[in-house]
């Protein structure tokens, strides 16, 4: 079968390799259907991932086909069209008992500890399948990962009913936090120094769009928010200064949720969490938010609505990494497509 893989920084080959088989009473093998290239896949792709071990087959926005199951698998059958659920976690550890396995003490993702998706089939355990809809384009349920990201953020930041959020950054992951925020009965604010995003979220459902590059964004805030601040902050441009910027605006008693990898330190006073009693968390890929996506699929409240982008076939996947890499401004979600 054909696969893609990373060998080191800026080398991306397509080559054949054995197709998987089931091993374990438990498995399912899956045709992939199509893979979603996300930043993590293009920081890999280029060496910057600390995450991530090379060789890589990369992939972790994955919906597929089930063509066999193992003689245990009650929960899909042959037929089946599926969206992976990438982390496989001990179940043993602090983490996974306090019901976090996102944080898993050894955490393995797929498509960045172990190889992913981006290859013809693929064998992974029933549970890190979800079945979808059948009816549902392949181009809408492959977004389920990313959609289960922006769950997490909402989760992690208790967004209620008639919250104010503001979410730095209207990119993919923004808007699919902005999506889930709006399922949540919440109003949002959404921010980006791109005028073409912001139009973009305001077509998705953001009640307010702030241009941080014209306008300042700690006034537009107290403007609307009639100088309270505002409830739920979640940074997905992930700076230092969008991270400072957070605990400013956030409101007394509000929560701020933090997506970064950014190792640089910040610096954020305690007179204003104090003050404030505000609660900082991270939000890491997710927890056991798959279903409620799935679900929100499956009946029609979530869709794309443009955040698809771009479709290469596989054969052009190097042109497809080179596009994301050389026009990030025109890409908001490029696919590979496997037929």
């Amino acid at each position: 079968m054909k696969t893609v893989q990373v060998r080191k920084a800026y080398e991306l080959h397509l080559h054949e390799v054995d197709k998987p088989v089931i091993a374990q009473p438990t498995d399912v093998l899956v045709k992939v259907k199509r893979v979603g290239i996300c930043g993590s896949d293009v920081h890999i792709y280029h060496g910057t991932n600390p995450l991530a071990t090379l060789p890589r087959v990369v992939g972790h926005e994955v919906a597929g086909e089930v063509v066999e199951i193992g003689s245990a698998v009650t929960n899909v059958k042959v037929g089946d069209h599926v969206v992976v659920e990438p982390i496989r976690y001990c179940g043993t550890c602090y983490a996974c008992r306090k019901g976090r396995p996102n944080v898993c003490a050894s955490l393995s993702v797929f498509g960045v500890h172990e190889d992913g998706g981006m290859r013809e089939w693929f064998v992974l355990p029933e549970n890190q399948v979800h079945l979808v809809d059948a009816s549902l384009p392949w181009e809408e349920v492959v977004l389920a990962e990313p959609y289960t990201i922006g769950a997490q953020a909402v989760w992690r930041g208790q967004v209620e009913q008639g919250d104010t959020v503001l979410i730095q950054g209207a990119g993919p992951i923004g808007i699919c936090i902005l999506k889930m925020a709006k399922l949540q009965g919440a109003t949002v604010m959404i921010t980006d120094l791109n005028e073409e995003r912001l139009v973009f979220a305001k077509e998705n459902g953001a009640d307010f769009t702030i241009h941080a590059g014209k306008e300042n964004v700690r006034e537009a805030v107290a403007e609307w928010t009639k100088g309270e601040g505002v409830n739920v902050v979640i940074d997905a441009v992930c700076l230092p200064m969008t991270f400072e910027l957070s605990v400013d605006v956030v409101s007394p008693a509000g929560t701020v949720v933090v997506l970064g990898f950014d190792e640089r330190p910040a610096a954020i006073p305690q007179l204003p969490i104090t003050k404030k009693e505000v609660t900082i968390v991270g939000s890491r890929l997710q927890t056991n938010q798959f279903p409620k996506v799935v679900r929100y699929l499956n009946e029609g409240k979530l869709k794309h609505n443009g955040l698809v982008t771009h479709t290469f076939p596989l054969e052009k996947v190097q042109e497809a990494f080179d596009f994301v890499e050389k026009h990030p401004d025109q890409v908001r979600k490029a696919l590979i497509v496997f037929e």
